[in-house]
C-alpha cells in the first residue's frame, strides 16, 4: 500500500514487492500535485502498475482529477478526468498487475462508481472507495472554488452536486459491504481511500475540528463508518494516504471514544515512497500485523 512516485522509484518499488505477496494497493496519486492532467498520465499509470506480477489494485486520488482544475494542472474540468477515469482505467471488471483478480464494482463498468471496487481474501473483505483529498470534491465558498482555478462558479456547483451524489454512493457501498461481511463471517474489513478524512487534526475538548468547512466533505462517511464499525465484530482498518506520513493509530471517535476495533493506517507519501506490508492471521488475537518496507536508494 502506498502513493505516488514515479518512473525509477516505482520500477525500484516492483522489485521489492516479494513473490509472497497477494496483492498490493495503489491508493491515489497516480501523479504530482503540479503536473497536468493529460491523458498520458493514466496511460502511464496503468503501464506501471502492469509491472506487478500480482494483482494490482487502484484507488483514485485527489491528484488525478479532483485537483486537476487548478490552472498549474492545466486548468481541466475535473469531472471530466473523472469520467476519463471510469472509462481508461474501469473498463474491465478485473484489477491491473500480470495475474489479475476479478473484482466487484458497484456500477457499471466504465461508468459511474465503477472505481468503488470489492474482493475478497480469506477471512477478509476488501473495499476501495473513491474518496480523494481536497475535501471529497466538496467545495464550500466561491473564493475557494476559483483560487487558483480555471473553474467558474457553475463548475463549482457541478462538484458539489457530484460530491452529494458520490458520497451517497459510497456510503451505501460501504454498508453492503459491512452486511456482506457479517455475512460471510468475515473476521475483518479493510476500506482502501485516498483522503485523510481529517484524522490528523488537533483535538481540543472544547471544539470537533472535523466540523471545519475544508474537511466536513468526510462527515457523513465517518458517521456511517463509526456506527458500522460498532456492529461489527471483527477488526475493521481504514487506509488512506494524503499527508504523506506514515502512522498507524486509532484516531476513531475521539480521545474519550475509543473504537477498539478500528485501525487507521496512513500510507507513504512523497519524497519518501516506500510501502506496507499487511499479513493476516486468523489465529492471533490481532488479525493484521503492519510492517513498513523501506525502498533503497529512497
Amino acid at each position: 500500500m502506498w502513493r505516488y512516485s514515479l518512473n525509477n522509484f516505482f520500477v525500484q518499488r516492483v522489485r521489492n514487492v516479494g513473490s509472497n505477496v497477494a496483492f498490493s494497493i495503489f491508493d491515489g496519486d497516480i501523479k504530482d500535485g503540479s503536473s497536468f492532467c493529460d491523458d498520458s498520465q493514466y496511460t502511464n499509470a496503468i503501464d506501471r502498475f502492469n509491472l506487478f506480477k500480482k494483482p494490482l489494485m487502484y484507488i483514485p486520488g485527489d491528484n488525478e482529477w479532483t485537483d486537476c482544475h487548478r490552472t498549474n494542472n492545466d486548468g481541466y474540468n475535473n469531472l471530466e478526468r473523472l469520467t476519463h477515469i471510469r472509462q481508461v482505467m474501469f473498463n474491465t471488471p478485473y484489477s491491473f498487475g500480470q495475474k489479475k483478480m476479478k473484482l466487484e464494482h458497484q456500477g457499471a463498468l466504465a461508468g459511474d462508481y465503477a472505481e468503488n471496487t470489492r474482493w475478497t481474501r480469506g477471512k477478509v473483505v476488501f473495499v476501495g472507495l473513491n474518496m480523494p483529498g481536497s475535501n471529497n470534491n466538496k467545495v464550500n465558498t466561491d473564493s475557494e472554488c476559483t483560487n487558483k482555478s480555471a473553474r467558474s462558479l457553475e463548475d463549482c456547483k457541478a462538484d458539489n452536486a457530484e460530491y452529494l451524489a458520490r458520497d451517497a454512493a459510497n456510503i451505501a457501498f460501504l454498508k453492503e459491504s459491512f452486511q456482506k461481511a457479517k455475512a460471510s463471517k468475515a473476521r475483518g474489513l479493510v476500506i482502501t481511500i485516498q483522503g485523510d478524512p481529517s484524522f490528523d487534526l488537533p483535538e481540543t475538548e472544547s471544539f470537533n475540528e472535523r466540523s471545519l468547512p475544508g474537511f466536513d466533505g468526510f462527515t457523513n462517511f465517518l458517521t456511517v463508518l463509526a456506527d458500522e464499525t460498532g456492529k461489527f465484530g471483527g477488526e475493521i482498518v481504514l487506509v488512506h494516504g494524503d499527508v504523506h506520513f506514515f502512522k498507524i493509530d486509532k484516531p476513531l471517535v475521539d480521545q474519550a471514544h475509543l473504537v477498539k476495533n478500528f485501525t487507521r493506517v496512513e500510507t507513504f507519501g512523497s519524497p519518501n515512497v516506500h510501502w506496507i506490508k499487511v499479513s493476516v492471521n486468523p489465529y492471533s488475537r490481532n488479525l493484521f500485523t503492519f510492517e513498513p518496507m523501506m525502498v533503497s536508494g529512497n
